[in-house]
């Protein structure tokens, strides 16, 4: 086929080689993963499913799948898919995760070489192909994307372009796992409802000794990291079913791992003694000045389009003078109202650029979660998440990075807002370095605190540990499975699950019989045994965390600084009353 053919079709706006570029941020090969469970959940779905359909026929020998139950995708909304930095949600007030338009496919891209994606909403049916194969084997070094569509009722193609449509019908054929309309509409098929979406990843990407970098067969539960992890590394670095169950501060989304419910956690009720501390600086200032001078832009162009509109309209109202006749009313009528729109666009940007400027000055203010993880005390570390989303996990501070006991098994929790700190594209780290290293200065004099509050270090390290089954000198080593200490741990860190139908998270009441109780992938809340609990209309009960007051440490410098001061105030008394003293003298 000539590449002339393809004229008609869709096209990335960038070049072939910026593909492989592009997915070489990830580093991390859960987090390419976790991109695609992130457009899910800002896709408002309830439910992601991940599994793998074994392929011998393709390189890793399967294909990896992402089927969501969201809002799905139009024509129009597909085709922006492939504007590689073009994001409907980027903006600083977002909840969504994504902000550059470029999760799908430098994670897709990161996993394998190709992607197909099956989407529904409303009455159509839309395929998206992105494929390296296509391009490497026909020489292509513009990237070309085949997009067609169907009537989702009557399965007919949507298009104005009969041929446009047999040519990306005919490439999805060629290259893409699915080499018929039947076997296309079969993914389709998969998608539940009638919005949703489905994305396919395929010819993985392989180790050095040939086999694919995701192992999917050890745990049929799981999928897990094929290299043999170095000693020491956390879990949710060789588990995806790890890495997902925390993978969200609030989780709302049900996450499927081959069919089996990931347990997904609210970090902060997994903690023994969790306290909060309110933390408020004005240090947080790049991220919001970069907003004002765009705000700033935004606003000179749009009063600069209003001035241009008005005059306009002023000058065709001299121009016509005393001619009313019924067509020249209308034309003034029409620039008159295009001066209006613009005006109050211009008022509108005026506004909003007032309102990131007094943003500036205002504090910003964080809650530090901390609490003992007395399931598994050496995992420890501060969990740092933006919009709810997991960006850095198990990073020391403060007492922490002595080695010693002091705060040991201590976890902390922060949501940053995408106002004060900004992810890195990869989402694996902040883009702003030496704001994030003040955060973490802030978290560590927090924990300090933290810890002089729950008066471990007072009542015995040691004896703490003891007491909920740490037995063993090696600080890495589990707890004792022993039923008593099993019920003791389980007596300070109820159990909290999530409906499966309301998503509410329930508190479950301690019961000895469910020490070790395993629960199912469907739980609702009819199983709760809490009476006022126990259906999905009940509100959802708020995590109660004790507020706790920080109160900072005098440096040595403040100290000496007040003690000089204390000595010039009495120095000042002396001198005053001497004064006093040789006045009355004086006068005698």
């Amino acid at each position: 086929m000539a590449f002339a053919n393809y004229s008609s079709l869709q096209r990335a706006q960038l070049t072939f080689d910026y593909l492989h570029t592009n997915s070489t941020t990830h580093e991390f090969l859960f987090g390419a993963l976790a991109e695609l469970v992130d457009n899910a959940r800002d896709a408002n779905a309830t439910r992601i499913d991940i599994f793998t359909e074994h392929r011998e026929d393709l390189r890793g020998g399967f294909m990896l799948c992402f089927l969501d139950d969201g809002a799905g995708m139009d024509p129009n909304d597909a085709a922006s898919v492939i504007q590689f930095g073009k994001s409907a949600k980027r903006s600083p007030e977002s909840t969504q995760i994504g902000q550059y338009g470029n999760g799908l496919k430098s994670g897709s891209m990161r996993i394998g070489k190709d992607f197909i994606l099956f989407t529904k909403k409303e009455n159509s049916m839309t395929c998206l192909f992105l494929s390296r194969t296509f391009h490497e084997e026909e020489g292509i070094d513009e990237v070309i994307v085949p997009l067609p569509t169907w009537n989702a009722h009557t399965r007919e193609p949507l298009t104005e372009n009969m041929e446009k449509f047999s040519i990306e019908t005919e490439l999805i054929y060629k290259y893409s796992p699915f080499k018929s309309e039947k076997e296309v509409m079969q993914q389709f098929d998969k998608i539940f409802g009638e919005k949703g979406t489905l994305v396919i990843v395929f010819n993985l990407k392989l180790m050095d000794n040939g086999e694919p970098e995701l192992d999917v067969i050890s745990d049929p539960r799981d999928i897990q990291m094929a290299e043999t992890p170095p000693e020491g590394t956390k879990p949710e670095r060789r588990s995806f079913r790890a890495y997902a169950a925390v993978l969200y501060i609030d989780p709302r989304m049900r996450i499927f791992i081959h069919g089996h419910k990931v347990q997904t956690k609210r970090l902060s009720c997994c903690l023994y003694k969790p306290r909060m501390y309110k933390y408020t600086s004005k240090r947080f200032k790049t991220r919001a000045e970069q907003e004002v001078k765009k705000a700033e832009h935004m606003a000179r162009i749009a009063e600069e389009k209003a001035r241009e509109a008005e005059s306009k309209a002023r000058a065709l109202e001299l121009r016509l003078g005393g001619d009313l006749t019924r067509e020249s009313r209308v034309m003034l009528r029409q620039a008159q109202d295009v001066a209006i729109t613009m005006r109050r666009e211009a008022d509108v940007k005026k506004r909003i650029r007032e309102a990131k400027q007094r943003a500036l000055k205002e504090p910003k203010e964080l809650n530090f979660i901390f609490g003992v993880n007395i399931e598994q005390r050496h995992l420890d570390g501060m969990f740092i998440y933006n919009c709810s989303r997991l960006i850095k996990m198990y990073e020391k501070v403060g007492p922490q990075l002595e080695g010693g006991m002091a705060c040991g098994g201590v976890v902390g929790v922060v949501d940053v807002p995408y106002l004060v700190l900004e992810p890195t594209h990869n989402k694996q780290d902040f883009a702003d370095a030496k704001e994030y290293r003040h955060l973490l200065r802030a978290m560590g004099e927090h924990l300090a605190q933290y810890w002089k509050d729950v008066e471990i270090a007072q009542k015995g390290i040691s004896k703490f540990w003891d007491d909920f089954g740490y037995l063993s000198a090696n600080w890495n080593q589990p707890p004792s499975n022993e039923l008593r200490y099993k019920r003791r741990r389980a007596m300070e860190i109820p159990t909290t699950i999530q409906c499966d139908v309301c998503l509410k998270w329930r508190t479950l009441p301690f019961q000895l019989s469910s020490v070790e109780q395993k629960y199912p992938d469907t739980w609702m809340c009819a199983m709760n045994p809490d009476p006022e609990q126990d259906r999905c209309e009940a509100p959802e009960q708020k995590q109660k965390v004790p507020l706790s007051l920080f109160r900072k440490e005098k440096s040595q410098e403040d100290k000496q600084k007040e003690l000089t001061d204390k000595i010039r105030q009495q120095q000042e008394k002396l001198e005053a009353l001497q004064g006093t003293e040789r006045r009355a003298q004086g006068q005698l």
